[in-house]
């Protein structure tokens, strides 16, 4: 018994040394794969150096603070019920744990974590992790894309710099897709290691750091004495200097960021957009989603990051009928489901129900037919100007009583490639047989498909519709809402990883694709 027990521990310490020969591993390739910057030129970037022997900010007593801002599980975490969530954040090594948030699956309840600093060292140490209380036997949610058995490799470690109010670590900001962020800055993602469709305990939260700012414009003392030598006592937020279209504090919050230098074997900040340099922003769109930098400013108090890929949606949806007839509600359920499928493919999808300045409510029509629809689209969505913003930078999907189909895309007549519709009441057997949820969700998808650009194998198949048809059974490999086959019934796009006559719809999609024609 006593070498069976011996065995069993240095089996188990084989495995530790081992997990942690690989962490290195890992942790030397993913610096590696930092500090290769050959595909960004700029000279544009100021040694980081922290000598401990000056006040970074005389002005005040410097504090950080880690902002929790959403929470989301997108894995199912606890085998009963849902979730009950709690954070752990350590700063400089002090932890600070939140409260627990019980039976929620997904929390937009901001939490916060605050420590007092020392002044003089630029930088701070910060970990974050999520865990499932589980009826008192805690069990930690993954968030990096290293997850594993091992508990530390699901923690998101940062290290935080008070002369530029930035971090790096394994969520950082930076503008070359090939080396960027997939999940994107202040957004931490457990699927980030493949684990999309596996029960790995994944979950996102999306998060901010911040620190104490006297004039509270987001930009610290250091940055504006020694960089962009403005008054840090005076609010810049607003400013554009350069005449660029974009203010001073988003251009300071997406175009700077730390970088390591290969060949002094340090870090260094860079500012790759510089507020008194004019950018021609308008024609800027590094991650390909559709969005220039202007609309990504536009945007950006809904969440979008321009290194990182956004769909904005519009939702209009239709009130109740004089005859009984039930309002066009979207179900919230139905609205998680959408996010949920692409957030776990790092395609932030934002929808308009009424947050974002948009989301109306259409009077009741009970026939609303294609040339109606386009009348919905210039009133409601364009409010009849013709070059309102949002034409180039959201899609518009009706939700309307019926409008003689399940579903489809109409013409504008502008060359607008973004409009398309589903009808509540053409939906009811499925959303009895499949949840109405699950099917309105399932159906809405669909048609954002097709302003995406989706290939369809066998196009639309009717085939598909029923398994007592051959096509049925003939396109089951592709499993995507886009199919007739999952329609209703599957709230995803494929991954085409399900060989032959299937798709990869999430590699293919075409972001852009609804402005092609736009004028």
């Amino acid at each position: 018994m006593k070498n069976n027990k011996k065995i069993f521990c240095l089996f188990m310490i084989g495995i530790f040394v081992l997990s942690l020969n690989v962490s290195a591993i890992r942790t030397s390739q993913t610096t590696i794969q930092k500090e290769r910057t050959d595909t960004l030129t700029t000279d544009n970037y100021t040694q980081c150096t922290s000598t401990g022997e000056d006040d970074l900010d005389p002005l005040v007593d410097l504090e950080v603070t880690v902002t929790i801002k959403e929470i989301r599980a997108l894995d199912k975490i606890d085998d009963i019920g849902q979730p009950d969530f709690f954070v752990v954040v350590f700063i400089n090594n002090e932890k600070i744990r939140s409260n627990i948030w019980f039976n929620q699956k997904y929390s937009t309840e901001p939490w916060s974590a605050t420590l007092d600093v020392p002044d003089e060292i630029e930088n701070v140490t910060i970990k974050i992790q999520l865990w499932d209380w589980n009826l008192g036997l805690p069990r930690i949610c993954d968030l990096n894309a290293d997850g594993s058995f091992l508990m530390n490799t699901y923690n998101i470690n940062l290290v935080y710099n008070l002369k530029i109010a930035h971090w790096t670590g394994d969520d950082y900001n930076y503008p070359a897709m090939n080396w960027g962020d997939p999940s994107g800055y202040g957004r931490a993602n457990g699927c980030d290691d493949n684990s999309i469709y596996q029960d790995d305990d994944d979950c996102l939260i999306l998060f901010d750091i911040t620190q104490t700012d006297p004039d509270g414009d987001g930009i610290p003392y250091w940055t504006e004495v020694n960089r962009y030598h403005t008054d840090p006592e005076i609010n810049d937020v607003g400013r554009d200097d350069d005449g660029d279209g974009i203010p001073i504090e988003w251009e300071f919050k997406w175009g700077t960021f730390l970088d390591y230098d290969w060949h002094s074997g340090g870090w260094r900040f860079v500012w790759y957009y510089d507020p008194f340099e004019w950018d021609d922003h308008e024609t800027i769109d590094i991650d390909n989603d559709g969005l220039n930098n202007v609309e990504e400013y536009l945007t950006s108090d809904w969440g979008s990051d321009p290194f990182r890929k956004d769909i904005f949606v519009e939702l209009d949806q239709m009130e109740a009928g004089p005859n009984g007839e039930i309002a066009s509600i979207f179900p919230e359920a139905g609205k998680d489901m959408l996010r949920d499928a692409f957030d776990r493919q790092n395609i932030c999808f934002h929808l308009d129900d009424g947050s974002m300045g948009g989301g109306e409510w259409i009077p009741f029509d009970n026939v609303t037919p294609r040339e109606e629809l386009e009348e919905l689209y210039r009133n409601y969505f364009l409010h009849g100007d013709k070059n309102n913003w949002r034409r180039g930078a959201f899609h518009y999907g009706l939700f309307v009583y019926d409008a003689t189909y399940e579903g489809y895309v109409f013409g504008t007549g502008d060359g607008y490639g973004g409009a398309y519709q589903i009808s509540s009441s053409r939906m009811n057997k499925h959303a009895i047989v499949h949840g109405k949820p699950t099917a309105i969700a399932s159906v809405y998808m669909h048609e954002l498909g097709h302003t995406l650009d989706i290939y369809i194998p066998g196009g639309h198949d009717t085939e598909s519709n029923y398994p007592w048809k051959l096509g049925w059974w003939k396109w089951r490999p592709y499993k995507s809402c886009m199919n007739y086959g999952y329609t209703y019934v599957l709230v995803d796009y494929s991954d085409g990883s399900r060989g032959k006559r299937d798709h990869d719809d999430w590699s293919t999609l075409d972001l852009p694709a609804f402005q092609s024609n736009l004028h």
